[in-house]
Protein backbone atom coordinates (compact mmCIF):
# COMPACT_ATOMS: atom_id res chain seq x y z
CA UNK A 1 0.00 0.00 0.00
CA UNK A 2 1.12 3.32 -0.43
CA UNK A 3 0.79 6.32 1.55
CA UNK A 4 1.54 9.71 0.95
CA UNK A 5 2.43 11.67 4.86
CA UNK A 6 1.67 15.00 5.88
CA UNK A 7 4.15 16.40 6.46
CA UNK A 8 7.43 17.53 4.80
CA UNK A 9 10.57 14.73 5.19
CA UNK A 10 12.52 12.99 2.79
CA UNK A 11 12.84 9.16 2.56
CA UNK A 12 9.92 6.59 2.50
CA UNK A 13 9.93 3.38 4.00
CA UNK A 14 8.86 -0.30 2.99
CA UNK A 15 6.24 -1.88 4.85
CA UNK A 16 6.49 -5.27 6.24
CA UNK A 17 4.98 -6.72 3.31
CA UNK A 18 3.65 -3.09 1.99
CA UNK A 19 5.13 -1.65 -1.05
CA UNK A 20 7.15 1.43 -0.88
CA UNK A 21 5.52 4.71 0.55
CA UNK A 22 5.76 8.22 -1.24
CA UNK A 23 7.66 9.61 1.15
CA UNK A 24 6.98 13.13 2.65
CA UNK A 25 6.65 15.63 -0.31
CA UNK A 26 3.99 17.38 -0.11
CA UNK A 27 3.64 19.67 3.49
CA UNK A 28 -0.09 19.55 4.13
CA UNK A 29 -2.52 19.96 7.76
CA UNK A 30 -0.96 17.91 11.02
CA UNK A 31 -1.78 15.00 11.32
CA UNK A 32 -1.22 11.19 11.98
CA UNK A 33 1.83 9.92 10.46
CA UNK A 34 2.33 6.39 9.36
CA UNK A 35 5.63 6.35 8.57
CA UNK A 36 5.50 3.59 5.18
CA UNK A 37 6.72 0.13 6.83
CA UNK A 38 3.74 -0.02 9.39
CA UNK A 39 1.14 2.10 10.67
CA UNK A 40 -0.29 5.80 10.96
CA UNK A 41 0.39 8.31 13.74
CA UNK A 42 1.28 11.95 14.70
CA UNK A 43 -0.65 14.17 16.93
CA UNK A 44 0.09 16.94 19.14
CA UNK A 45 2.34 17.99 23.03
CA UNK A 46 5.43 19.57 24.97
CA UNK A 47 7.96 20.46 29.02
CA UNK A 48 11.65 20.28 30.90
CA UNK A 49 14.13 20.07 34.39
CA UNK A 50 17.39 19.09 35.44
CA UNK A 51 18.46 15.83 38.01
CA UNK A 52 22.19 13.45 39.97
CA UNK A 53 22.24 9.99 41.33
CA UNK A 54 19.72 8.37 43.83
CA UNK A 55 17.10 7.68 45.20
CA UNK A 56 5.56 26.78 28.33
CA UNK A 57 4.02 27.55 27.25
CA UNK A 58 5.32 28.15 23.84
CA UNK A 59 6.61 32.01 23.48
CA UNK A 60 5.45 33.72 20.26
CA UNK A 61 7.69 36.77 18.86
CA UNK A 62 6.21 39.84 18.31
CA UNK A 63 7.78 42.72 16.67
CA UNK A 64 6.96 46.47 18.55
CA UNK A 65 6.11 49.50 16.17
CA UNK A 66 8.62 52.43 16.38
CA UNK A 67 7.43 56.13 16.23
CA UNK A 68 8.45 59.13 14.66
CA UNK A 69 8.06 63.08 15.09
CA UNK A 70 8.18 65.44 12.70
CA UNK A 71 9.06 69.14 12.18
CA UNK A 72 10.48 71.75 10.42
CA UNK A 73 13.75 72.43 11.97
CA UNK A 74 16.47 71.07 14.10
CA UNK A 75 17.12 67.55 15.56
CA UNK A 76 14.23 66.78 18.21
CA UNK A 77 15.50 65.84 21.39
CA UNK A 78 13.48 62.96 23.88
CA UNK A 79 11.79 61.28 21.23
CA UNK A 80 10.89 58.03 21.98
CA UNK A 81 13.18 55.22 21.66
CA UNK A 82 11.73 52.61 19.20
CA UNK A 83 10.65 49.01 20.37
CA UNK A 84 12.43 46.53 18.95
CA UNK A 85 9.98 43.56 20.21
CA UNK A 86 10.52 40.49 21.10
CA UNK A 87 13.70 39.21 19.24
CA UNK A 88 12.45 35.73 16.70
CA UNK A 89 12.86 32.38 18.08
CA UNK A 90 16.85 31.49 18.20
CA UNK A 91 16.16 27.71 17.93
CA UNK A 92 17.33 24.77 19.92
CA UNK A 93 20.64 26.02 19.28
CA UNK A 94 21.58 22.16 17.94
CA UNK A 95 20.77 21.20 21.72
CA UNK A 96 18.45 17.86 21.37
CA UNK A 97 17.81 15.63 24.41
CA UNK A 98 17.06 12.03 23.13
CA UNK A 99 15.36 10.21 25.66
CA UNK A 100 14.94 6.13 24.87
CA UNK A 101 13.07 3.86 26.40
CA UNK A 102 13.28 0.14 25.07
CA UNK A 103 11.33 -2.70 26.14
CA UNK A 104 13.60 -5.85 27.45
CA UNK A 105 10.98 -8.71 26.70
CA UNK A 106 12.10 -11.75 25.57
CA UNK A 107 11.09 -11.07 21.40
CA UNK A 108 13.17 -8.29 21.66
CA UNK A 109 17.17 -9.43 20.45
CA UNK A 110 17.00 -8.76 17.49
CA UNK A 111 15.41 -5.32 18.26
CA UNK A 112 17.71 -4.07 20.29
CA UNK A 113 20.18 -5.04 17.33
CA UNK A 114 18.36 -3.19 14.66
CA UNK A 115 18.38 -0.42 17.07
CA UNK A 116 21.75 -0.04 17.68
CA UNK A 117 23.36 -0.43 14.17
CA UNK A 118 20.46 2.03 13.27
CA UNK A 119 21.85 4.92 15.51
CA UNK A 120 24.88 5.92 14.11
CA UNK A 121 23.59 7.15 10.77
CA UNK A 122 20.58 8.41 12.68
CA UNK A 123 22.62 10.92 15.05
CA UNK A 124 24.76 11.66 12.01
CA UNK A 125 22.32 12.55 10.22
CA UNK A 126 21.00 15.16 12.36
CA UNK A 127 24.59 16.31 13.54
CA UNK A 128 25.21 17.05 9.57
CA UNK A 129 22.42 19.65 9.17
CA UNK A 130 22.64 21.14 13.36
CA UNK A 131 26.81 22.16 13.18
CA UNK A 132 26.22 23.46 16.94
CA UNK A 133 25.20 19.62 17.90
CA UNK A 134 24.75 19.43 21.35
CA UNK A 135 23.48 16.35 22.68
CA UNK A 136 22.14 13.80 25.53
CA UNK A 137 21.25 10.47 25.19
CA UNK A 138 19.47 8.56 27.97
CA UNK A 139 18.20 5.02 28.15
CA UNK A 140 15.75 4.67 30.72
CA UNK A 141 15.04 2.08 33.04
CA UNK A 142 11.78 0.23 31.41
CA UNK A 143 11.32 -2.56 33.55
CA UNK A 144 13.27 -2.16 37.44
CA UNK A 145 15.25 -5.49 37.02
CA UNK A 146 18.84 -6.06 38.27
CA UNK A 147 20.00 -9.42 37.76
CA UNK A 148 23.15 -10.83 35.99
CA UNK A 149 22.26 -14.51 34.85
CA UNK A 150 25.97 -15.51 34.63
CA UNK A 151 28.61 -14.51 36.02
CA UNK A 152 31.19 -15.38 33.51
CA UNK A 153 29.32 -12.39 31.66
CA UNK A 154 31.06 -9.65 33.64
CA UNK A 155 34.25 -7.86 32.15
CA UNK A 156 35.02 -4.99 34.14
CA UNK A 157 32.69 -3.84 36.66
CA UNK A 158 31.68 -7.25 38.21
CA UNK A 159 33.60 -10.51 39.30
CA UNK A 160 33.30 -13.20 36.81
CA UNK A 161 33.84 -15.56 39.60
CA UNK A 162 30.87 -14.20 41.65
CA UNK A 163 27.82 -15.23 42.93
CA UNK A 164 24.48 -14.20 41.47
CA UNK A 165 22.52 -12.23 40.75
CA UNK A 166 24.94 -8.77 41.22
CA UNK A 167 28.32 -10.94 41.10
CA UNK A 168 30.14 -8.72 42.77
CA UNK A 169 29.18 -5.53 41.04
CA UNK A 170 29.05 -1.74 42.73
CA UNK A 171 25.88 -1.12 42.28
CA UNK A 172 23.30 2.20 43.43
CA UNK A 173 20.27 3.27 43.78
CA UNK A 174 19.04 3.74 40.46
CA UNK A 175 20.59 0.77 39.19
CA UNK A 176 18.06 -1.42 40.75
CA UNK A 177 14.35 -0.67 40.60
CA UNK A 178 14.06 2.78 39.53
CA UNK A 179 11.68 2.84 36.32
CA UNK A 180 13.12 5.31 34.39
CA UNK A 181 16.39 5.86 35.56
CA UNK A 182 19.11 6.28 32.95
CA UNK A 183 20.65 2.99 32.49
CA UNK A 184 24.13 2.50 32.43
CA UNK A 185 24.67 -0.76 34.06
CA UNK A 186 21.62 -3.09 32.08
CA UNK A 187 21.95 -5.82 33.82
CA UNK A 188 20.04 -9.87 32.68
CA UNK A 189 20.09 -11.99 29.68
CA UNK A 190 20.76 -10.37 26.32
CA UNK A 191 21.70 -7.16 28.45
CA UNK A 192 25.70 -5.19 28.34
CA UNK A 193 26.20 -7.09 32.20
CA UNK A 194 28.51 -3.90 32.53
CA UNK A 195 29.02 -0.69 33.64
CA UNK A 196 28.96 1.61 30.82
CA UNK A 197 31.65 4.32 31.01
CA UNK A 198 30.05 7.93 30.19
CA UNK A 199 31.99 10.75 29.70
CA UNK A 200 31.05 13.61 32.66
CA UNK A 201 30.21 10.45 35.18
CA UNK A 202 26.33 11.29 34.22
CA UNK A 203 24.00 8.43 33.45
CA UNK A 204 23.51 9.59 29.74
CA UNK A 205 25.42 10.42 26.59
CA UNK A 206 26.78 13.66 26.04
CA UNK A 207 28.42 15.76 23.38
CA UNK A 208 32.23 14.61 23.73
CA UNK A 209 31.75 10.51 24.70
CA UNK A 210 34.70 9.24 23.47
CA UNK A 211 33.04 6.23 21.22
CA UNK A 212 29.65 7.19 21.37
CA UNK A 213 28.47 4.56 19.44
CA UNK A 214 30.56 1.95 21.81
CA UNK A 215 28.57 3.85 24.62
CA UNK A 216 25.16 3.68 23.01
CA UNK A 217 25.38 0.10 22.25
CA UNK A 218 25.96 -0.23 26.10
CA UNK A 219 23.22 1.80 27.76
CA UNK A 220 20.60 0.17 24.61
CA UNK A 221 21.91 -3.45 25.17
CA UNK A 222 18.66 -3.66 28.17
CA UNK A 223 18.26 -7.41 27.66
CA UNK A 224 15.04 -9.60 27.26
CA UNK A 225 14.66 -10.80 31.22
CA UNK A 226 11.35 -8.64 31.86
CA UNK A 227 8.63 -7.32 29.34
CA UNK A 228 8.74 -3.34 28.47
CA UNK A 229 6.94 -0.27 30.34
CA UNK A 230 8.26 1.88 27.87
CA UNK A 231 5.47 4.81 28.38
CA UNK A 232 6.08 4.86 31.96
CA UNK A 233 9.91 4.86 31.84
CA UNK A 234 9.02 8.06 29.75
CA UNK A 235 6.61 9.65 32.18
CA UNK A 236 9.05 8.89 35.09
CA UNK A 237 12.51 9.71 32.96
CA UNK A 238 11.09 13.09 32.64
CA UNK A 239 10.02 13.72 36.14
CA UNK A 240 10.87 17.04 37.87
CA UNK A 241 12.49 15.40 40.86
CA UNK A 242 14.21 12.35 38.75
CA UNK A 243 15.72 14.93 37.11
CA UNK A 244 16.68 17.27 39.82
CA UNK A 245 20.22 17.47 41.83
CA UNK A 246 19.21 14.78 43.87
CA UNK A 247 17.74 12.41 40.56
CA UNK A 248 18.98 9.92 39.02
CA UNK A 249 18.74 11.93 36.21
CA UNK A 250 20.47 15.35 36.81
CA UNK A 251 20.98 17.55 34.33
CA UNK A 252 19.68 15.25 31.67
CA UNK A 253 16.51 17.30 30.64
CA UNK A 254 17.23 20.89 29.03
CA UNK A 255 14.91 24.03 29.11
CA UNK A 256 16.57 25.18 26.55
CA UNK A 257 16.72 21.69 24.27
CA UNK A 258 13.83 19.96 21.59
CA UNK A 259 13.47 16.54 23.01
CA UNK A 260 12.91 13.94 21.44
CA UNK A 261 11.41 10.77 22.79
CA UNK A 262 12.31 6.88 21.09
CA UNK A 263 10.15 4.53 22.77
CA UNK A 264 10.40 1.04 21.03
CA UNK A 265 8.18 -2.31 21.95
CA UNK A 266 6.59 -5.20 19.71
CA UNK A 267 4.18 -5.59 21.73
CA UNK A 268 1.15 -3.75 22.94
CA UNK A 269 1.99 -1.40 26.18
CA UNK A 270 -1.01 -2.46 28.48
CA UNK A 271 1.16 -2.49 31.86
CA UNK A 272 2.74 0.94 31.60
CA UNK A 273 0.57 2.92 34.71
CA UNK A 274 -1.21 6.02 33.08
CA UNK A 275 -3.34 6.18 30.08
CA UNK A 276 -1.93 7.99 26.47
CA UNK A 277 -3.97 11.04 27.57
CA UNK A 278 -1.30 11.10 31.14
CA UNK A 279 1.49 10.33 29.22
CA UNK A 280 1.16 13.41 26.63
CA UNK A 281 0.03 15.43 29.72
CA UNK A 282 3.47 14.47 31.28
CA UNK A 283 5.27 15.10 27.88
CA UNK A 284 3.68 18.77 27.64
CA UNK A 285 4.67 19.49 31.65
CA UNK A 286 8.64 18.53 30.86
CA UNK A 287 8.31 21.36 28.00
CA UNK A 288 6.05 24.46 29.81
CA UNK A 289 2.70 23.03 27.02
CA UNK A 290 5.04 23.59 23.86
CA UNK A 291 3.51 20.92 21.20
CA UNK A 292 6.30 22.13 19.49
CA UNK A 293 9.18 21.61 21.68
CA UNK A 294 8.85 17.80 21.53
CA UNK A 295 8.65 14.82 19.17
CA UNK A 296 7.77 11.10 19.59
CA UNK A 297 8.92 8.37 17.74
CA UNK A 298 7.79 4.64 18.40
CA UNK A 299 8.83 1.32 16.86
CA UNK A 300 5.86 -1.23 17.96
CA UNK A 301 3.48 -3.82 16.17
CA UNK A 302 1.56 -2.82 13.43
CA UNK A 303 -1.41 -5.57 14.24
CA UNK A 304 -3.63 -2.59 14.78
CA UNK A 305 -2.60 -0.98 11.53
CA UNK A 306 -6.06 0.82 10.97
CA UNK A 307 -6.56 -0.77 7.39
CA UNK A 308 -4.56 -3.94 8.59
CA UNK A 309 -2.47 -4.47 5.72
CA UNK A 310 1.35 -4.76 6.09
CA UNK A 311 1.03 -6.81 9.43
CA UNK A 312 4.23 -8.61 10.37
CA UNK A 313 2.15 -10.97 12.63
CA UNK A 314 -0.40 -13.60 11.77
CA UNK A 315 -3.83 -11.20 13.28
CA UNK A 316 -4.62 -8.18 13.04
CA UNK A 317 -6.15 -6.28 15.89
CA UNK A 318 -8.75 -3.27 15.70
CA UNK A 319 -8.02 -2.26 19.27
CA UNK A 320 -5.05 0.33 19.15
CA UNK A 321 -2.00 -0.29 20.81
CA UNK A 322 -2.01 2.48 23.47
CA UNK A 323 1.58 3.84 22.18
CA UNK A 324 -0.36 4.51 18.95
CA UNK A 325 -2.78 6.34 20.86
CA UNK A 326 0.05 8.37 22.42
CA UNK A 327 1.42 9.07 18.71
CA UNK A 328 -1.78 9.91 17.72
CA UNK A 329 -1.98 12.65 20.43
CA UNK A 330 1.04 14.52 20.27
CA UNK A 331 1.45 16.92 17.61
CA UNK A 332 4.76 15.74 16.23
CA UNK A 333 4.21 11.84 16.63
CA UNK A 334 5.53 9.28 14.12
CA UNK A 335 5.09 5.60 14.45
CA UNK A 336 7.11 2.77 12.57
CA UNK A 337 6.78 -1.16 12.33
CA UNK A 338 8.69 -3.00 14.81
CA UNK A 339 9.43 -5.63 11.82
CA UNK A 340 10.65 -4.09 9.49
CA UNK A 341 13.98 -5.29 8.07
CA UNK A 342 15.70 -2.09 9.31
CA UNK A 343 14.80 0.91 11.38
CA UNK A 344 16.93 3.15 9.59
CA UNK A 345 14.61 4.74 6.69
CA UNK A 346 12.15 5.03 9.74
CA UNK A 347 15.00 7.38 11.73
CA UNK A 348 15.80 9.13 8.12
CA UNK A 349 12.31 9.85 7.71
CA UNK A 350 12.16 12.01 10.86
CA UNK A 351 15.53 14.17 10.66
CA UNK A 352 13.96 16.64 8.79
CA UNK A 353 11.23 17.49 10.55
CA UNK A 354 13.53 17.01 14.24
CA UNK A 355 15.56 19.64 12.27
CA UNK A 356 13.05 22.05 11.36
CA UNK A 357 11.90 21.79 14.89
CA UNK A 358 15.07 22.69 16.46
CA UNK A 359 15.57 25.60 14.25
CA UNK A 360 11.72 27.07 15.16
CA UNK A 361 12.08 26.24 18.84
CA UNK A 362 11.55 28.83 21.44
CA UNK A 363 12.85 28.69 24.36
CA UNK A 364 10.80 29.19 27.29
CA UNK A 365 10.74 32.42 29.30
Amino acid sequence: MTRSIPLVLSLALGACGNSPGNGFQNPTEPGVTTLPGSSSSSGSSSSSSGGAEDDSTSSTSSSGGSTSTSGTSGPKLDMPIPDGGTPPPLGCQGKIDFLFAISAAGTMAPKQDELISSFPGFIAAIKDQLPDFDVHILSANAHGLFAIPDCALCTDSCDPQGVEPLCGATITPCDKSKIGAGMTFPAGTGASNRRCELYGGNRYIVSGQPKMEEAFDCIARVGISAAGLVAEAMVNALDPFMNGPKGCNSGFLRDDALLVVVLIEDTYDQDSEGTPETWIEALRAAKHGDDDAFAVLVITTDVDDPVCEGVCLPDCNQTKNPLRLLTEGVKHGFIGGICDPSFTPFFTETVHHIVNLCEGFVIPQ
